[in-house]
């Protein structure tokens, strides 16, 4: 093929790819193109997901999860700290555990990695990162938690795998085996993980069984509620880096089904039904959100949907999916609290009401509000892209751990 043929194909080709790998960017990423081949990265994985599960070689997430095997690193130890993967009542876990010689016991923190419930694992090189700094530089007991997935299992499996291994690792003889403090034990999680670490600490408070206290819970960008799914930030920041506001409905309603029929009225914010009315007050914006949060928002009564769909699936009306929906009187007895949340993130406004909540119970909350930073920032503190915004953020949530508990 001679020059003149190569090179309008040349052309096109480059064409196509600046199509896809440019999206306008907000002015407060400090590093827009990393930003942009992050986004364009994540719009080809699940793009290629959508293709191969609807040629029908296999479900979306399944082919997600191929993605992230890529990124699997197998337990190993340094010179810091000895890593191990078990088992913790039937449940995977990779326990990180400091070297440095001690005298007292030490801090522990029990960890669930986001993926919208049904992709991720511990051994994700991201995870294994924040997890292993969090072990050496707070030379704490980390605990970071392998929860089965969706669509294999639907809630409440993951709630009820993270609560399983939160309520073993608090048993005094536990605790004792590891050299933890019983006062000193925090539980966190990021995006879903940050909704079960939250489920799991309001869990803990109902159960008579367990004895011991959490001293504190970190949220980081975490998904509270799927009751309002056109929240000011679902709408703003509708097509943003990382999650859009159409994957994350997807991931709710997978994480309870795979009827196309949740989904569907999830999309259009209609599927909750009028007798459910009651719980919107615990998620209404409007009440909830700052002023500069609300912008120019109008606030509109929820349209309510069947009444079948909740009876079907009655999971996402369930606090141990959305921890928001539970009263004040609970949030009240609640621990100390981290929660972060990015401006360019559809869930902003989750933690943002949380937070709010939290605090008018009377909970002391560090609301830590990233204005430079979209959904999921902290996963990219390793190769192959790293970001600035990243690395400050993980420092930030140690250096409170460090300094709370």
């Amino acid at each position: 093929v001679d020059m003149g043929a190569k090179l309008p194909c040349l052309f096109l080709v480059s064409a196509l790819v600046a199509y896809y790998v440019y999206i306008p960017i907000s002015e407060d990423f400090e590093e827009p193109w990393k930003v942009m081949l992050i986004a364009a990265a994540f719009r080809a994985a699940t793009h290629l997901a959508e293709v191969v599960d609807q040629l029908g070689l296999m479900h979306h997430v399944e082919a997600l999860m191929l993605v992230t095997t890529f990124q699997y690193i197998a337990p190993t130890s340094d010179e810091n700290v000895t890593v191990m993967d078990t088992e913790f009542n039937n449940v995977g876990v990779r326990l990180y555990l400091p070297r440095k010689l001690f005298d007292g016991l030490r801090r522990a923190v029990v960890y669930f990695h986001g993926g919208g419930w049904c992709i991720g694992q511990a051994g994700m090189k991201p995870y294994d990162c924040l997890t292993r700094w969090t072990s050496n530089r707070l030379n704490a007991v980390v605990v970071s938690v392998n929860y089965r997935l969706a669509p294999k299992y639907r809630f409440p499996v993951q709630f009820e795998d993270a609560y399983l291994v939160m309520k073993f690792f608090l048993q005094s003889s536990v605790l004792s085996q590891y050299g933890v403090d019983p006062d000193r034990i925090c539980v966190a999680g990021d995006s879903a993980g940050g909704n079960l670490a939250a489920a799991v600490a309001q869990q803990l408070l109902e159960d008579s069984e367990v004895e011991t206290k959490l001293k504190a819970q970190a949220l980081l960008y975490p998904a509270l509620q799927s009751l309002d799914l056109n929240l000011p930030s679902y709408q703003e920041n509708e097509n943003k880096p990382v999650l859009s506001k159409l994957y994350m409905v997807r991931l709710w309603s997978e994480y309870f089904t795979s009827d196309s029929s949740l989904r569907e009225a999830m999309a259009s914010n209609r599927h909750v039904p009028v007798e459910s009315s009651h719980l919107f007050p615990f998620v209404n914006w409007s009440n909830l959100l700052p002023e500069e949060l609300k912008k120019d928002h109008v606030y509109t009564s929820p349209t309510y949907g069947s009444s079948e769909l909740a009876q079907k699936y009655p999971g996402f009306l369930d606090p141990r999916a959305a921890p928001l929906l539970v009263s004040d009187a609970q949030l009240r007895r609640l621990p100390l609290t981290y929660i972060l949340t990015c401006q360019y993130d559809v869930l902003r406004d989750d933690g943002v009401m949380y937070a709010r909540r939290l605090q008018a119970a009377g909970v002391p909350v560090t609301h830590d509000h990233a204005k430079d930073a979209f959904h999921g920032a902290m996963f990219f503190v390793s190769g192959p892209i790293e970001l600035a915004v990243g690395h400050r953020l993980v420092n930030r949530y140690i250096k409170w751990l460090n300094e709370n508990l």
